[in-house]
């Protein structure tokens, strides 16, 4: 299971897929598509802006407004 995590005002919100299934893994694809800021963790850290469905985490910075 491969996870996308995407921190917000409660902490994070974590939605797994199944990387080799079709279905689970467009519509991985498209939330990834649909958050900005997005940060693949591997070692070393690096900024992606493409999707890899081999990646067992990918986390996610939304930009949050406070005030």
């Amino acid at each position: 299971m491969a996870t996308l995590i995407v921190m917000d005002h409660n902490g994070d919100t974590r939605h797994e897929f199944n990387a080799v299934d079709a279905q689970e893994l467009l519509k991985a694809e498209a939330r990834f598509k649909e958050l900005t800021g997005a940060v693949l963790r591997r070692r070393p850290e690096r900024l992606t802006r493409m999707f890899d469905p081999t990646a067992d985490e990918t986390l996610f910075f939304p930009r949050l407004v406070g005030g």
